[in-house]
C-alpha cells in the first residue's frame, strides 16, 4: 500500500467519523429541552416576526434530515448561525475563532515544553536503564502522571503568582512577549502531566532500540556513544514519540477546560462551559464540531508521519495489499 491509498483509506475513515460527529452535533438543537423556537429564542420575545424569520433561517418547516443537510451545508462554509445568548446576534465563527487561538496556543506551548523536559529525561533513563538515574526519572513521572491538573494549577497560581508574584494571576496579556508570560503557568500546569507520558514513551521506545543488534555492531565498530545516541538510537526512537506527543496535542483541548477557568483565559474551554450555561445551541454546536475536526485532523497527521517515519508500518501496509 503506497503513501496515496494510506492517505485515502485514513481520509475517508476520518470523513465517515465526522459525519456522524456532525449529525450528533446537529441533534443537540432537537434535544434541547422545550421545542427548537424556543431554544433559538433565548430570552428575546417571542414577536411573530422574529418566529418566521427564525424558521426561514433553520428551516424548521423541512424535514429532520433537510434541516440536518442545510446546516451541514452552512457549516461546511463556516456559516455555524448566531450566538443566543454569549454573544447576541455574532456570528458563532467569530466567537470561536478569537477563542480558538487562544486555545491553540497554549496547546503549543505545552506540547513545547512536554517534549524539552520528556525527551531528554525518558532518553536519559532509557539508557541508563536500572540505574539510579532511571529510578528517580520514573518515580517523576510517575508522580507528574498521577498529579490532578486543576489543583496543581491552583497551586502553581497561589505560589508564583499570588505569593512570589512572578507571573500574572489572571488573562492572556497582549502582544507575544506578554501572552508567553499570561500563559506560561497554565502551560506548566499541563506540560507537567504530559511530560512523564513523553518520559515513558521515549525511554520504552529507547529500551526497544538500543537492544537492536544494529546499535550493538555500531558500538563494536567504535562510533562514539553521542553519534551512536543521535544517528541510531535518537532517529529510532522517533516514530512512537511523535504518535504520542501528536495525541498529547489534543489533551489541552480538555484539560484546558479547567485550566482556563482557573487562569481566567478566554479560550475554547471557557467558551464552552458558557455557552452550555446559557443554553446556547449554536455556539455548543460549532465548538463542537470544530473541536471534533481539529481531532480527526491531528489524528490523521499522526498517521501520516508515523508511515512516513516506521519503515515496518509501511511493510505491514504493504503485506496488506
Amino acid at each position: 500500500m503506497g503513501i496515496a491509498a494510506f492517505v485515502l483509506r485514513r481520509l475517508c475513515a476520518g470523513l465517515l467519523l465526522l459525519s456522524a460527529l456532525s449529525f450528533l452535533v446537529f441533534a443537540l438543537l432537537a434535544a434541547s429541552p422545550g421545542t427548537p423556537i424556543q431554544t433559538l429564542l433565548g430570552t428575546r420575545p417571542a414577536t411573530p416576526e422574529l418566529v418566521a424569520e427564525l424558521r426561514a433561517r433553520h428551516h424548521l418547516d423541512d424535514p429532520f434530515a433537510v434541516q440536518y443537510l442545510h446546516w451541514l451545508s452552512d457549516a461546511v462554509h463556516l456559516d455555524l448561525g448566531r450566538s443566543i445568548s454569549v454573544q447576541p446576534g455574532t456570528p458563532v465563527a467569530d466567537i470561536i475563532y478569537g477563542r480558538m487561538a487562544l486555545t491553540a496556543e497554549l496547546a503549543l506551548y505545552c506540547l513545547l515544553l512536554a517534549l524539552l523536559v520528556g525527551v531528554p529525561l525518558g532518553m536519559a533513563a532509557g539508557i541508563r536503564r536500572g540505574r539510579t538515574a532511571d529510578r528517580g526519572i520514573s518515580l517523576l513521572a510517575t508522580v507528574g502522571f498521577g498529579a490532578p491538573v486543576h489543583a496543581l494549577s491552583i497551586v502553581l497560581l497561589y505560589v508564583f503568582g499570588v505569593v512570589l508574584g512572578w507571573f500574572p494571576v489572571y488573562g492572556a496579556g497582549e502582544g507575544f512577549a506578554d501572552r508567553v508570560t499570561h500563559l506560561t503557568l497554565p502551560a506548566v500546569a499541563l506540560a507537567t502531566v504530559l511530560s512523564a507520558v513523553v518520559i515513558r514513551q521515549t525511554r520504552a521506545a529507547t529500551l526497544t532500540v538500543t537492544r537492536q543488534d544494529y546499535v550493538t555492531f555500531a558500538r563494536l565498530r567504535g562510533l562514539s556513544p553521542a553519534r551512536v545516541l543521535f544517528r541510531y538510537v535518537l532517529r529510532n526512537s522517533a516514530p512512537p514519540v511523535v504518535t504520542s506527543a501528536g495525541l498529547l496535542l489534543i489533551a489541552p483541548l480538555g484539560s484546558g477546560i479547567f485550566i482556563e477557568q482557573v487562569f481566567s483565559l478566554p479560550g475554547a474551554g471557557s467558551l464552552l462551559l458558557s455557552a452550555v450555561a446559557s443554553e446556547d445551541v449554536p455556539v455548543v454546536q460549532g465548538l463542537t464540531l470544530l473541536l471534533g475536526a481539529l481531532v480527526i485532523v491531528i489524528n490523521l497527521l499522526v498517521d501520516l508521519l508515523t508511515f512516513l517515519l516506521d519503515p515496518r508500518i509501511r511493510l505491514h501496509a504493504e503485506g496488506e495489499s
